[in-house]
């Protein structure tokens, strides 16, 4: 077990900072039109509804990691209570494929409000919102191959800026809504479109397990992390309900279904004029490349150690460390897989195609970790309502998602099923045969 006192400098603020950073970092700029698109005005209720399933998953995380030896994340905890180092390997194999679809959906975001910003839709007869896509990628995968990445006092500030900007978005919104025709919350014609619209929006709140890979960065981990997960959590919901109410009020819902990719933009110039949407488009920018490089250099350091407890083939990082430690140089041919495997994604992804996906996946590791945590409501200190809570939550979201997908956006099912198929194929193929090296099914897992 990582033992407290070892911990690193990262203190209660750095570590709030991180996971709100991942969390409203590129997700509300990048949902919100898809959330809105389904459940209109209660979209805030949406938001309120999957918030609640994260911070259940949030406490079985914590749980898990004070239960487990050694303390890790979801591959750890798999391989310590459920004795499977198969499903241990495939939950870090699906979180990886997560976190390619959050890349994804975040350099989409970034190249649809460049565009918005710009003007131009096409260079040279090219889709310009594709070329920034992936050009945004590109410049983040040039940079961790080389070891640049930000520090801890640039992620606070960063961070503080994103939920500045937001906040004052809502204030004004909300004052300039009640001034001119009252705020609608959509209350009187609630449905079940919000919890279709929850499980869509999943991924917006996965940035939290962030604070799950960093430990040995974070001083005083056992006590920090959980605060700090408590914090943002919450943090992160209100956020998103406050901004939710004031585009659906300001904007309605039609004009935001015309632009799901840059709705918050096209709320802020209803009642801040060219100078708020450019405020919001250029915070948009901001806050998606920053969730890029941030997504790229964890998911780089989770691979790493996915290949030091053979789950992940060797081949793919030519050092093979037993264990990533801070400072140590990260596979460049991981980093190489990771964007291009992005890359691929926002190019022939829709929004809502690569959005469906990357929420499958995390909906399906937080109700793992739901059950498991469940599994543990024995001891003193395991609570079972927020497990029970999560795991419903998740059983719930996922059903509903497919069958909006099926029943209103038939491609887009079919895209993320055909997705999920090969991925799940290909974790079987590894860990149930010996047809890569290191998929022999036998592993230690030291920490993730």
């Amino acid at each position: 077990m990582v033992d407290d006192s070892a911990g690193g400098d990262l203190g209660l603020t750095g570590a709030v900072s991180m996971a709100l950073g991942g969390m409203i970092g590129g997700g509300i700029y990048a949902v919100l039109g898809v959330v809105v698109n389904i459940s209109g005005a209660t979209a805030w209720v949406a938001f309120l509804l999957a918030g609640l399933v994260a911070l259940c998953a949030g406490y079985s995380y914590i749980k898990l990691n004070q239960l487990s030896h050694p303390e890790g994340a979801s591959p750890t905890y798999l391989e310590w209570f459920a004795d499977s180092s198969t499903l241990a390997g495939m939950a870090g194999w699906t979180l990886l494929f997560g976190y390619v679809g959050s890349m994804a959906m975040y350099a989409y975001a970034f190249g649809s409000y460049s565009v918005d910003m710009l003007g131009v839709e096409q260079v040279f007869g090219l889709p310009l919102r594709v070329l920034l896509s992936l050009a945004i990628v590109g410049l983040f995968v040039g940079l961790n191959l080389v070891g640049v990445e930000e520090s801890g006092w640039v992620e606070v500030v960063l961070v503080v800026l994103k939920i500045a900007v937001l906040v004052g978005f809502v204030g004004f919104g909300l004052w300039f809504g009640s001034s001119n025709g009252g705020i609608d919350t959509g209350i009187d014609s609630l449905g079940f479109e919000p919890i279709m619209a929850a499980a869509m929006s999943f991924v917006a709140f996965q940035g939290w397990q962030l604070l799950m890979y960093s430990q040995s960065t974070i001083k005083d981990h056992s006590d920090t992390n959980p605060t700090a997960i408590y914090l943002s959590i919450p943090t992160a919901v209100l956020i998103y309900i406050g901004v939710a109410i004031v585009t659906t009020s300001i904007v309605g819902v039609d004009l935001v279904s015309q632009h799901p990719e840059v709705a918050l933009a096209t709320a802020a110039s209803e009642f801040g004029g060219g100078t708020g949407h450019f405020i919001i488009a250029l915070s948009a920018l901001f806050s998606t490349a920053s969730a890029i490089n941030a997504t790229l250099f964890t998911s780089a350091q989770f691979s790493d150690r996915l290949i030091a407890n053979d789950l992940l083939p060797d081949r793919l990082d030519t050092s093979s460390p037993d264990e990533f430690e801070e400072g140590e140089e990260l596979p460049k041919r991981i980093i190489l897989l990771l964007g291009v495997l992005t890359a691929a994604f926002t190019v022939v992804g829709s929004l809502e195609g690569i959005t469906s996906f990357a929420s499958l996946t995390f909906i399906v590791v937080f109700g793992a970790m739901s059950f498991l945590a469940l599994q543990q409501r024995d001891h003193e200190d395991v609570s079972a309502i927020p497990p029970a809570v999560g795991l419903v939550g998740t059983v719930l979201f996922l059903p509903m998602m497919v069958w909006h997908l099926f029943t209103s956006q038939r491609a887009v099912f079919y895209t993320v099923a055909a997705i999920s198929v090969v991925v799940v194929v290909l974790e079987l193929v590894y860990f149930e045969t010996s047809l890569f090296s290191g998929g022999d099914g036998e592993s230690a897992v030291s920490g993730d």
